[in-house]
């Protein structure tokens, strides 16, 4: 048995040496790509190549190794590819931990700089004023719907939406107190939300307090002895607070959605599988809404999202987000909103980029 083994892990030795050397012709073709972008200052990310990549590689798999493993492991290829093409800085709603950090690691990778925001708004700053190349933000969950706060600052900001992606939220409660004792649940809206029920069963006398990040929460409840958090178990690790409890999110499949902000738009060319969203505000007539929609309906365009929001420009005024599947360079797609343009008084491009998978 002993010189099987060690048969085969010379051979083992010999295909990592050889995946070293692949790897590195790699990196360096990726470095000669980043000179020619930085010389012709276009984007050092593009979402589409990303994509093509990652499918393309999966095609090719035989396996044993399971596509997502394969997809992880090109992820942080790519990571440091794009570290080599240009230093990155991707700003997240801190602190370390948070599902938004999380979110920003699988699709950055960990060879990127990585800057910590206290808010959400301070997110779109940072991107709009240059300290940062790409931010990232929760836009909507399945169980409790839109991020409301993500949606209300689209209005305002020239930055274009430049890819997705969706990630499974698991829930932990942390905290130094045991269960029983637990008075108070710091965490941020939508977390706390998306455990009403187990808290109602389990702590339905404790005070929930709203912060602005689950991370925060979770750095909050261990300076208070009767104080709990529920945040992602890698921030009870990161912090230093034990689990209580496990999977408390109501329900099981528990899914959050979130966006990458840039100051550029994603390629023209588009991935062959995209998604465009827009912000549409109508005139006060009747109708004025399905007037709105007959455009994509009419040439087919699948409309995978409407939500409204108060416009804050006068009571009772909204505006209207929009995802429809197509790009927006597509002939169809500009018929469409050239056609739109005409029905409503705004139509804003917030971006086209790869539909992720679910």
């Amino acid at each position: 048995m002993n010189k099987k083994l060690a048969k085969i892990r010379v051979q083992i030795d010999r295909l990592d040496r050889h995946v070293v050397r692949l790897l590195n012709a790699r990196l360096k073709c990726a470095r000669q790509i980043g000179e020619l972008k930085r010389g012709a200052q276009t984007r050092i990310y593009v979402a589409e190549r990303e994509a093509d990549v990652l499918r393309r590689v999966t095609t090719a798999n035989q396996g044993p190794l399971k596509p997502a493993a394969l997809q992880s492991i090109y992820r942080e290829i790519m990571s440091a590819a794009l570290a080599l093409e240009k230093p990155l800085c991707v700003a997240y709603l801190g602190p370390e931990a948070t599902n938004t950090h999380a979110a920003a690691l699988r699709k950055f990778g960990s060879s990127v700089e990585y800057r910590p925001m206290a808010t959400l708004a301070d997110i779109f700053t940072a991107v709009e004023k240059n300290e940062a190349d790409y931010g990232v933000v929760p836009v909507e969950n399945s169980t409790e719907g839109s991020v409301r706060d993500s949606l209300d600052l689209f209005v305002e900001t020239p930055l274009k939406i430049v890819a997705e992606l969706h990630q499974e939220i698991e829930h932990t409660l942390l905290s130094r107190a045991p269960l029983a004792k637990i008075k108070k649940i710091y965490s941020k809206d939508q977390a706390l939300a998306q455990c009403r029920r187990w808290l109602q069963r389990n702590l339905p006398h404790a005070q929930l307090v709203d912060v602005d990040s689950t991370a925060l929460g979770v750095q909050l409840a261990a300076k208070e002895k009767a104080a709990a958090a529920i945040a992602p178990r890698l921030a009870g690790e990161r912090y230093g607070v034990p689990v209580v409890a496990t999977q408390i999110q109501d329900l099981k499949n528990n899914t959050s959605r979130f966006v990458f902000l840039g100051r550029e738009a994603s390629g023209s060319a588009g991935s062959g599988h995209d998604k465009t969203s827009l912000l549409v505000s109508l005139h006060h007539e009747p109708g004025a809404l399905l007037h709105a929609l007959q455009p994509f309906s009419r040439r087919k365009l699948n409309l995978t999202r409407i939500e409204s929001r108060p416009s804050r420009l006068r009571p009772w005024d909204y505006i209207f987000f929009l995802d429809v599947t197509g790009h927006y360079e597509d002939p169809v797609m500009q018929a469409a909103l050239k056609e739109l343009g005409r029905k409503c008084p705004l139509v804003k491009w917030l971006g086209s980029y790869p539909v992720a998978k679910r």
